[in-house]
């Protein structure tokens, strides 16, 4: 008895030890881990590898922020010899420097960066916004090349990016690519359908069918031609069955107050997905259900085929 009275108070003795040692700040650190976004050899998509981020000097004049952005960069710019990928920013593209304001991390690169690729571009922005915005207090990241907003294909300036500007809003995230897309939209008649070609960069694991009606909510980039689908739709299912594509929208699709045509929200859709997947009929329901009267014209209750008529016919002049 006394014996196990003894084992006690030595385990107890132990914890307070242990404890007492916890708050003298012996205890070791817990490691953070972050993702960097790689190329992988053959420069088509994105690939992430764990990096461990070392602690920072206790003497150190760097802030937390500071030091965790260099690091993030410095990965970024530097890929371990084992590994068969490449670094999303080119060698000959020269990081100058970044501000930090607020939660918007600015870079600033040398004109190399703007003679990129644009399917290198499009990876390398990816690869920098979500290495960077896994920093504590980086939010979004804006790019700079020789002084100036980084601009898109059209001339308009890109702006401040999140991460779920790249990726679908999916946990486990391993992988982007870039696809290009051909999306129809409304011409100044709203009468006829008019294609886009765009290029998207996104998670491996969104559908193309997904990833298709998602740019069409979001709405043109060109001048000139006009949105099919309010911003506000949301898609709340897609699936694809025997080259059928079924939709599930809420209720907002049927809100389309837009200065179209009836049937132009419809074959905008079925026709920008028959352009670039194996689909060629739509089914469209809205939660739901297919006993729908869209625009109080169109019964939803049947399956749409791909319908050329709607196209304008200057549609594969030169853009």
């Amino acid at each position: 008895m006394k014996r196990w009275i003894y084992s006690l108070l030595l385990l107890v003795l132990l914890v307070v030890l242990a404890g007492c040692q916890r708050r003298d700040g012996n205890e070791e650190q817990t490691e953070e881990v972050y993702q960097i976004y790689y190329m992988n050899s053959s420069m088509t998509r994105l690939e992430p590898q764990d990096y461990t981020m070392p602690q920072m000097p206790a003497d150190g004049t760097a802030t937390e922020a500071d030091w965790k952005i260099t690091n993030l960069m410095e990965q970024l710019k530097t890929v371990p010899q084992d590994l068969d990928r490449q670094s999303a920013v080119p060698d000959k593209v020269g990081f100058e420097r970044y501000k930090l304001e607020d939660t918007v991390l600015y870079l600033y690169f040398d004109n190399n960066y703007a003679m990129m690729n644009p399917t290198r571009e499009i990876l390398c922005r990816a690869a920098l916004v979500r290495t960077l915005t896994q920093a504590e207090g980086v939010d979004y990241v804006a790019i700079y090349t020789a002084e100036q907003p980084l601009m898109d294909s059209t001339g308009v300036p890109v702006g401040a990016m999140t991460g779920a500007d790249f990726i679908d809003n999916i946990s486990n995230v391993n992988a982007f690519e870039k696809t290009e897309l051909t999306l129809y939209f409304a011409d100044s008649t709203g009468e006829k359908l008019v294609k886009e070609q765009r290029e998207v960069v996104h998670n491996v694991t969104t559908s193309l069918e997904k990833l298709v009606v998602e740019q069409l909510i979001a709405g043109p980039d060109r001048p000139g031609i006009g949105a099919t689908l309010p911003k506000d739709t949301k898609l709340l299912n897609v699936s694809v069955n025997e080259n059928v594509c079924y939709l599930n929208f809420d209720a907002s699709f049927l809100n389309n107050s837009l200065d179209v045509k009836e049937y132009i929200p419809v074959y905008s859709i079925v026709n920008s997905l028959a352009a670039v997947s194996s689909v060629n009929k739509v089914q469209i329901a809205v939660n739901g259900s297919q006993e729908v009267m869209f625009r109080d014209s169109i019964s939803l209750n049947q399956l749409f085929e791909r319908n050329l008529d709607y196209n304008a016919e200057n549609e594969d002049s030169p853009q």
